[in-house]
This record gives structure tokens, sequence and C-alpha cells, in this order.
């Protein structure tokens, strides 16, 4: 029988986690027959693999494992799984989650024949005493069309072509396909009884300054999506960054010029942009100690490699990014 639902979930190098996942998968409400689950290690993967396969015995509904040649991010695992689905209508989640045992239940319950797509609802438990990092992640349960809990029919996804490959991280592709099907026209709900639990990972130190990195998606996001991408993540460019790496800068000229004065004031200005940026993190997190210092050496940090990855990426996709 052809299922009613597939689920795609993209893997890499978290065999516990996935494990997880997979044993609420097979445990869904809904009949067995009527759905799949569609594993897909971004890269070679053995344990992934042998995790699957136990996951497979145990589980009455399909259970198949792929894995790409090589890695390439968990836009083009989706889209390798998107292929090979056998459902009409497809649902995403992520190796990291814990989806409810009624989640595929009640999303098709939702999901109406006048509706292309949906999100259901995330859940991100925090803490007594949250951490800078904790909060940042636990925001994306706010968020709309997050892959970690998201549904499109098939058809709607092959027209406006699936998951852009370009976007190599789990950083903006989601927000990608929300436009494209924004821009499409598709008929997009919210499905509030599709649960999805998402615990959020331990991190190391200084994690906020690693992550950095991304941000150079957001380029490419801003190149496809300039009005979505203002209505939606950030109205204008990071100002204060670049404030702060200007009076920084010009800090050092000075210094070097011979001008003590004029290093003095730009040392000011950014010992207070700097200041401010790490009292804002701490006013809304932990006050542990070892957090506090985390806070400061990564706020002195972050305004430069911030703006290091935005002119990367406005100059790796070709586009005026602020």
């Amino acid at each position: 029988m052809t299922p009613r639902i597939s689920v795609v979930v993209p893997t890499y190098r978290r065999t516990e986690l996935l494990a997880r996942c997979l044993a609420e998968l097979a445990a869904q409400t809904l009949r067995a027959e009527d759905y799949e689950v569609i594993v897909v290690h971004d890269g070679p993967g053995h344990e992934a693999a042998r995790v699957t396969a136990d996951a497979a015995r145990r589980c009455a509904a399909n259970l198949r494992f792929f894995a790409l040649p090589r890695r390439r991010g968990p836009a083009a695992a989706r889209n390798f799984g998107s292929r090979r689905a056998r459902a009409e209508i497809l649902a995403f989640t992520d190796d990291d989650t814990v989806p409810d045992r009624a989640w595929l239940a009640n999303a098709l319950a939702a999901f109406k024949p006048d509706i292309d797509a949906g999100w259901g609802r995330l859940e991100m438990p925090l803490g007594p005493a949250p951490t800078d990092y904790e909060l940042d992640a636990a925001a994306l349960a706010t968020a709309p069309f997050v892959t970690a809990n998201c549904f499109c029919r098939r058809r709607v996804l092959e027209r406006v072509g699936g998951f852009d490959e370009r976007f190599e991280s789990a950083w903006r592709e989601d927000s990608d396909l929300h436009f494209k099907l924004l821009e499409g026209g598709a008929r997009i709900a919210r499905f509030d009884d599709a649960l999805v639990v998402h615990p959020i990972r331990p991190a190391p130190w200084g994690v906020s300054l690693f992550q950095q990195r991304k941000i150079q998606f957001d380029a490419l996001l801003y190149k496809k999506h300039r009005a979505l991408y203002r209505r939606h993540v950030r109205k204008r460019g990071r100002w204060d960054y670049y404030t702060t790496v200007g009076a920084l800068g010009a800090c050092a000229a000075a210094a070097i010029a011979g001008a003590p004065s004029v290093a003095l004031l730009a040392g000011g200005i950014w010992a207070a942009l700097t200041g401010r940026f790490c009292a804002a993190r701490l006013a809304r997190s932990s006050k542990a100690p070892p957090h506090v210092a985390e806070m400061l050496l990564t706020s002195i940090a972050i305004p430069p490699t911030a703006v290091f990855w935005r002119a990367l990426g406005a100059f790796r996709f070709r586009v005026l990014f602020l």
C-alpha cells in the first residue's frame, strides 16, 4: 500500500540522538501502513545504518536508510529523501528531535485538501537559568516553518524546486523554502496539535562565536528574497556590529598614527558598545561566573567575526548584504 505520509530525517554522526528519534517515530499512533520513515545520512555512515536497522526491526512501519556519497548538508539530504518518498505528503524532522507519538496522526487530521504545506508546534524546554546559547536556540520554537516540524505536498515541493542545496549548513534552508512557498502562492497553515519536542543539545564553550560562520547564508537568503528577508528575518543591517568594528579599527589606526586622543575616544566608543552588547546578553541569561566570563570574551569577539562572515557571504553570493 502507498503510505499517506513520508517522514524524511536527515542525520549526521549523531547515532544516540537518531536512535531516540526513531524510537518515537516507530511508536506513532498512526497505523503502520499509513506512514514510512526515510533516514538520510549526510555522507557515508555505517553507525547510522546500524541504528536504523535496529529501529526497523522494532518498527511496524516501513523504515529505510540511505547515505549520500559525500557530505553535502541537510538540504541535500532532505531532497534525496524526498525523491525516494512514496507518499503525497512529506513530513520533515531532525535527528535530535522527539516527535510526539500522535505527531503524524494530528498532522494528517489538520492537512485539509486546500492546504499545500504547514508547520507544527515546536517545544524547546529551558532550565531555570538558561545560557545565552540556550535562549537563542529556544527562539526556534517561535519561528514559522522550521524543518524540525514541517510538512509539504510532494507536488508543491517539486514545483518550488525543493530545498536549495547551496545552504550547506543547518541554517536558513527552511526559511528559503518557506519564502519560496509564500512567493509561489502556496496555502500554508499551522498545525498546533502536531507537536515535536526539540531538546537543546549541550554546547561547547564559546559556541556563539563559532556559530557566526552560518551568517554567510543570510546573504544568500537576502539575495533570493529581499523583501521577505527584511520583513521576517531582519529589518535592517547590523549597524551595531559595523559601528563596533569601525570604532576598534579607528582606535588601532589612531594609535599607530600617534593620535592618542583620537585613539582614546574611539576606544571608549568601542568599549561602550561592547559593554552594552555583553550586558544585553547577560540580562536575560545565567549569571554563573563561567557563563559571565564566556559572555564577556565572546561579546568582544563576535562583532568582528560576524562582520567577516557577512562580508564573505556577500562576496560568495555576489550581493550587497549589510
